[in-house]
């Protein structure tokens, strides 16, 4: 299944794993079918060395926008791994990813589940990933960030100073 978002700075297009991950596809396209990522903006940019680091973007828990937490499906469950491009869910404690989502910038390994780490150690919900358009993603990482602005008193010098909005979010 394939979804096309149309940005401020360009278009790209996702592939979804719908039979590896199920749930968090499906998830996704309930936010794409209603129309809930239009308009949304991509809100964080963690850069952590050139090329390096993710975008996220949602709905920002805005009350009329969000659906239901999902179940978690860890990436040792589906085999969907944080490659580049890769589009996840990312999430507090498993199984309270809702409308937040992140877009992998380079190969991110730590995101997937490893149970030889300690904690809940299962990551993030990985569920597809950019198939045309990554240079798109890479303007939006590329974008200048804010040294001071914060989303609630969180995220500081990771808050583009211009966010690029999503315009359309459709399967294609």
């Amino acid at each position: 299944m394939r979804v096309a978002v149309e940005t401020t700075v360009g278009r790209f297009v996702l592939e979804l794993e719908t039979a590896k991950a199920p749930i968090t596809a499906r998830n996704f396209l309930r936010y794409v079918d209603a129309k809930r990522l239009d308009g949304i903006v991509f809100y964080r940019t963690v850069k952590v060395a050139d090329h390096f680091g993710f975008v996220q973007f949602g709905v920002q828990n805005a009350p009329a926008r969000l659906f239901p937490p999902i179940k978690h499906e860890p990436t040792s469950q589906t085999g969907v791994k944080h490659v580049d491009g890769a589009i996840s869910v990312p999430r507090l404690a498993p199984g309270t990813g809702r409308g937040e989502f992140t877009i992998s910038v380079g190969d991110q390994p730590s995101f997937d589940a490893d149970p030889a780490r300690p904690g809940d150690n299962l990551g993030y919900a990985a569920f597809g990933r950019v198939v045309e358009g990554m240079d798109v993603v890479l303007k939006i990482f590329d974008a200048r960030t804010s040294l001071t602005k914060t989303l609630q008193g969180s995220f500081k010098g990771e808050v583009p100073e211009a966010p690029v909005k999503v315009l359309t979010a459709r399967r294609l």
